[in-house]
């Protein structure tokens, strides 16, 4: 069972969520009304935090799932929260200034990069021996 990683996913999964209502939230304070993605500056940056994540996850997730699956469920777990930390940092940051947006995307970048070349030397590895 994978019981750690399935509680970080679930987290993630929550501040995507929470990202989501943030927009929402942005929308109405900035009189941005749907479809619309432009027209404040302020509401954009939410914006991009929650589209951002989005283009992240089919990265995040299979990576995280694949190290778990193939090196370890409670290391896979302790990367994936970092990654949530770094996306966290992201949110707080890019919604205050696009410029101050780098170290929490560096963080849940090197988080993913990490999830994503572990469980690929993992398959290798077994694939090769066994």
């Amino acid at each position: 069972m994978y019981h750690f990683t399935a509680l970080v996913t679930v987290l993630a999964l929550m501040l995507y969520f929470y990202m989501g209502f943030r927009v929402a939230q942005a929308r109405a304070s900035f009189g941005v009304k749907a479809p619309a993605v432009t027209g404040n500056a302020d509401f954009e940056r939410v914006f991009r935090v929650q589209a951002n994540t989005l283009e992240w996850l089919p990265i995040f997730l299979p990576a995280l799932w694949l190290f778990a699956i193939y090196v370890s469920d409670v290391i896979a777990a302790l990367i994936g929260l970092v990654w949530i930390a770094g996306r966290a940092m992201y949110l707080v940051s890019y919604a205050k200034a696009a410029e101050k947006r780098g170290p929490g995307f560096g963080v849940q970048a090197l988080a993913a990069s990490v999830l994503l070349a572990g469980a690929l030397i993992a398959i290798l590895w077994r694939m090769l021996h066994g």
